[in-house]
């Protein structure tokens, strides 16, 4: 036997006997390849699918199997995918897709998030250079904000959870950092404030963080869905004066009904004036700093304590990359870091670059979101997203335009930013409908508009009134998808009109 024999041999034996890899990798690597190919072909032609379409039965009971015990070829499971997953998903990515504020993403994030994959890193810490990546996406977005040096980030799965680390982080610093020992005995009185357009998150975050949700007070809103200074101001009063103890206000840029910008600038003032912690949700609208005409709305911002922002709206990297930044980064840590044997820091070796992530949030455990978002700004530039940005909110203006020159619609609230409420007026001043026949009959229009597939817009209400919500969001879409909506809300509330005039048949 010759040394490379006995050599091969020996590395076979130590080859381990339940590896996961791939028997054969030139296999394998076609198949990926094939893969790679068929979604690339799927977000090239996305617009020639449905927005969304019907579940059929037999395609989810495809998915009450009972858990595999012996193995499915790659080349079917890939093939499950294609003809049961892909045509039923809520195609965010389509240029149709206007309901709801979600990007659409890119060939290139989605290249990004398969790298990252591939690394397979857990980033909550370790002296690694994704770490590096993502404190670089934090340098950048303090640039961007006007934050100080001082300024820590931390990429989260959303806005959600960014808002709940924010609330945490601020409870700590009313209460100082013995609350994450003692528990929340002094924590009954304290009240959070943000206006009654806020996004339910918000309350759901003091529910998680041991406040209670009716800790958060609504302060009422204008007639453009702004929060009122003057009523925030009385509120934080009567608190005082009965015994509470006022610690938060959450300014909002960029609310989930309508796209309104609260007076950032004002509230700041007033945080300022009451000692109180000044967080701002700006979920997707903070990022209207990357286009200078957008930009001077969110004056004030700068001097927000901390802010909540998703990449994965409208800077179109894929789901999910939220991120929140603080403005001390010594209190964003007192509020999450811990000591642990098994995560012992050193000043070299693996154990080095503290303080970690994990250090500013909850998970041990994170995913490398920093790498899809890193690239994303990297290979199209900020003003190419900005571009986008401002696109998407041209967009809503021509369909506020539309509305306007269409004497069957109505638009429910102003048109900030890229969020436009309207609705199909049933009935006419000679024969009117009531406000719950007029608001069922315009949530049957979305209905009918999402099974169509050709736009899928969804619905909120404005003052009680239902609106057929479109949210422009996605650099795919034009006005094409504009006029869609319009003449398919028409045709669809005449059909609704008629048949409801004619009465029970």
């Amino acid at each position: 036997m010759s040394d490379c024999d006995s050599e091969a041999g020996r590395a076979q034996a130590m080859a381990p006997a339940a590896s996961l890899d791939p028997a054969d990798w030139g296999e394998f690597r076609q198949q990926a390849h094939r893969m790679l190919d068929d979604i690339l072909g799927a977000m090239e032609n996305i617009g020639e699918c449905p927005v969304w379409q019907v579940i059929p039965d037999q395609v989810r009971d495809r998915f009450r199997e009972t858990l595999p015990v012996e193995p499915t070829a790659l080349v079917q499971v890939h093939e499950e995918f294609m003809t049961s997953i892909l045509p039923f998903t809520a195609r965010n990515a389509h240029p149709g897709f206007l309901g709801w504020v979600q990007g659409g993403g890119t060939p290139v994030g989605m290249l990004a998030e398969m790298l990252a994959a591939g690394l397979n890193a857990n980033v909550g810490g370790r002296d690694q250079i994704p770490l590096e990546v993502e404190r670089q996406v934090t340098a950048w977005m303090r640039t961007l904000f006007g934050f100080p040096e001082t300024a820590s980030g931390l990429f989260v799965t959303g806005s959600s959870i960014a808002n709940f680390v924010a609330v945490v982080i601020a409870r700590d610093a009313r209460l100082g950092s013995d609350v994450r020992r003692r528990g929340l005995q002094q924590a009954q009185n304290l009240a959070a404030y943000a206006s009654a357009a806020v996004h339910g998150c918000v309350g759901r975050a003091l529910d998680f963080a041991g406040l209670g949700s009716d800790s958060l007070r609504l302060i009422p809103v204008d007639d453009s869905q702004h929060m009122q200074l003057e009523a925030l101001a009385r509120a934080i009063a009567a608190d005082r004066e009965a015994g509470c103890t006022p610690f938060l206000v959450v300014g909002t840029a960029g609310t989930v009904d309508t796209g309104a910008i609260d007076d950032l600038s004002g509230i700041a003032d007033l945080c300022a004036e009451q000692n109180l912690w000044f967080h701002v949700d700006g979920a997707f609208g903070a990022l209207a700093m990357l286009t200078p005409e957008l930009a001077p709305r969110l004056k004030g911002i700068e001097r927000a304590d901390s802010l909540a922002f998703d990449f994965h709206k409208w800077a179109q990297v894929p789901y999910d990359a939220g991120f929140i930044l603080v403005r001390d980064g010594k209190n964003h840590e007192q509020a999450f870091a811990s000591t642990s044997a098994y995560l012992m820091r050193e000043e070299r070796g693996m154990a080095a670059g503290s303080p970690w992530p994990c250090d500013l949030g909850p998970e041990l455990s994170r995913g490398f979101r920093a790498l899809k978002t890193w690239a994303t700004l990297k290979v199209y530039g900020t003003n190419a997203i900005g571009a986008v940005i401002s696109r998407t909110c041209e967009l809503a203006r021509y369909l506020e335009s539309r509305v306007a020159a269409t004497p069957e619609l109505e638009i429910l609230a102003p048109v900030e930013l890229n969020i436009v409420c309207f609705r199909y007026r049933f009935g006419s001043t000679d024969n009117p409908v009531s406000g719950e026949v007029a608001n069922r009959l315009n949530r049957q229009v979305v209905i009918e508009l999402q099974e169509a597939g050709a736009v899928a817009p969804s619905t909120t209400l404005i003052a009680g009134r239902l609106a057929i919500r479109a949210a422009f969001v996605n650099h795919r879409t034009s006005r094409a998808e504009v006029d869609t909506l319009v003449d398919e809300t028409l045709a669809a509330g005449r059909v609704l009109r008629d048949a409801s005039s004619r009465g029970p048949q």
